[in-house]
């Protein structure tokens, strides 16, 4: 199985319990600076006796100039806040389930300053919605589909949401297995600058190599290092585009689903779908959505046709962009 199948798989039947490793914590908030001092952290998904988000933080303490450290978790069999002032730790039951969402564990919230933990995957959503509602700073492990989220990426359009610096890809399992992902990502909107990032493109734009999408008005750039350096319209590029994204380089305008880009003339609701082999796959065109289509290339495991007109549908989800200064 793949590694992105894991993660898919992991989602489909809510296996949330996923514990991030020590080092890759380490790594990532090593490029923080003093955003932490005096700041009271809350980690509000997480078992302090197994999670290296507390461990971190309660062994970084006097480091980091934290004010204070808390913990909940969400679990039956366990409902407890950990607090931690630099000198001792509290322990009290909560009266409700630990649920992030609880009323309990938003009165924590509100007293805090920074959220930091790695929340269900099933949940992410609802995670963030909630920490941007009380508009509390945030550094937080969800997968890089979440860019897609509608409710997530007006801000990673708007800049106000970023992903870090570092790609954590494995993680620990309850019973102490290991399980690798190939698309998680740090997510904050501390007003970190990835100084380090800027990049050198130099391929130049050919027809052939970038084709137009069939039913939007941009181009195809399969992969990040490959966007022309000499093109000025609208890209889709990859989800991991946002790990060398450069504002003062870029835009992000749109994602599909949005229909910015979107050619209203296109309607494949009469065409038929069709496995990557040529067998009947028992779809038509109408479930296409919000995906790029391209006539004539074969991209993935169906297509639909009219029986005159092949349309190939690429399963790969896409942001749109544009350069604000081509390079000469």
């Amino acid at each position: 199985m793949s590694k992105n199948s894991n993660l898919l798989r992991a989602k489909k039947v809510k296996n949330d319990e996923f514990y991030t490793l020590y080092k890759d914590i380490s790594e990532e908030l090593k490029h923080y600076g003093d955003f932490f001092r005096g700041k009271i952290v809350y980690c509000n998904c997480d078992n302090p006796y197994k999670s290296n988000f507390w461990k971190y933080f309660y062994k970084n303490f006097k480091k980091l100039g934290l004010k204070r450290l808390v913990a909940t978790y969400m679990n039956t069999g366990f409902r407890y806040v950990l607090s931690f002032n630099g000198t001792s730790i509290e322990s009290d039951l909560l009266s409700e389930d630990g649920d992030f969402r609880s009323e309990e564990c938003i009165s924590i919230l509100k007293e805090s300053d920074i959220i930091v933990t790695n929340p269900p995957f099933s949940l992410f959503r609802e995670w963030v919605d909630l920490v941007v509602k009380y508009d509390k700073k945030f550094l937080v492990v969800g997968n890089i589909h979440a860019v897609g989220y509608s409710n997530i990426f007006p801000y990673i359009k708007e800049g106000v949401i970023q992903t870090g610096f570092t790609v954590p890809k494995v993680f620990i399992e309850p019973d102490g297995s290991t399980r690798k992902f190939g698309n998680i990502r740090w997510y904050t909107n501390f007003p970190i600058v990835k100084k380090c990032l800027k990049m050198e493109f130099s391929k130049k734009y050919n027809p052939q190599e970038y084709p137009e999408y069939d039913n939007y008005n941009a181009i195809e750039v399969s992969r990040v290092l490959n966007i022309p350096c000499d093109y000025e319209g609208v890209m889709g590029v990859p989800l991991t585009f946002l790990d060398i994204y450069n504002s003062e380089e870029f835009e992000i305008l749109d994602r599909p689903s949005a229909n910015s880009f979107l050619k209203k003339d296109k309607n494949y609701s009469t065409y038929i779908g069709y496995t990557y082999e040529g067998a009947l796959n028992g779809r038509t065109g109408s479930t296409i959505g919000p995906m790029v289509t391209f006539k004539g290339k074969k991209v993935d495991t169906h297509y639909f046709t009219d029986g005159s007109d092949i349309v190939y549908v690429g399963s790969c989800e896409r942001v749109f962009i544009r350069r604000k200064k081509c390079v000469e």
